[in-house]
């Protein structure tokens, strides 16, 4: 819809500070623990594909020096959490076609996080999905946990790439309605508004 105003929503607390001036300080720091995430999954395929390791012994790299941490399932949890609140806290400080991609992957996210709290549940109840072994999520019912959730990885990944970078090369109208200085926006104030082409 040509023209449509969006307005963006802050209460001027800490959550305007965070997609206002902190926003790019935010993403980077935000970047910085997908990329080490990335590297476990990335360790993990390289020791199961690349080296032939038995996937019970292909933990990723803090993995293979603290075996509990790959099989615990607060661990994974967790991260999954850190994920959907990240997504939704710096979601505020996008504006147009990169707010867009962003909320895709925080609707992704969300998903795998249903997943990861499934998993979390048949650990502590020790009642598991489908009649397995050992904690099942529901589509890992089709498909191996390794190759799933590296899946799910990549399809949360991808959209919020695409965000940073709409992001940091604005149009025009998203640079005015921008809470941050990211992609040479302005960081002034904090009711702004987005006209949005459709």
């Amino acid at each position: 819809m040509v023209g449509e105003a969006v307005p963006a929503r802050f209460d001027g607390g800490w959550s305007a500070k965070l997609n206002g001036r902190y926003h790019k300080a935010a993403l980077n720091a935000f970047m910085v623990v997908v990329l080490a995430h990335w590297a476990e999954h990335i360790a993990q395929v390289v020791q199961i594909w690349g080296f032939g390791w038995p996937r019970a012994k292909a933990k990723g790299l803090l993995g293979y020096a603290y075996p509990w941490l790959v099989t615990s399932e607060w661990m994974h949890y967790g991260y999954a959490v850190v994920m959907l609140v990240a997504l939704w806290t710096l979601r505020h400080g996008f504006t147009g076609r990169s707010r867009r991609w962003w909320t895709l992957a925080l609707g992704i996210q969300f998903w795998h996080h249903f997943e990861h709290l499934l998993l979390l549940i048949q650990a502590q109840t020790h009642h598991y999905l489908f009649g397995a072994k050992v904690p099942t999520s529901l589509l890992q019912h089709y498909y191996p946990r390794v190759e799933l959730h590296l899946f799910y990885n990549s399809i949360v990944t991808l959209p919020m790439i695409i965000a940073v970078v709409l992001h940091l090369r604005p149009s025009q109208a998203e640079r005015a309605a921008a809470t941050c200085s990211c992609g040479g926006h302005s960081s002034s104030g904090s009711d702004h508004t987005l006209k949005r082409a459709a």
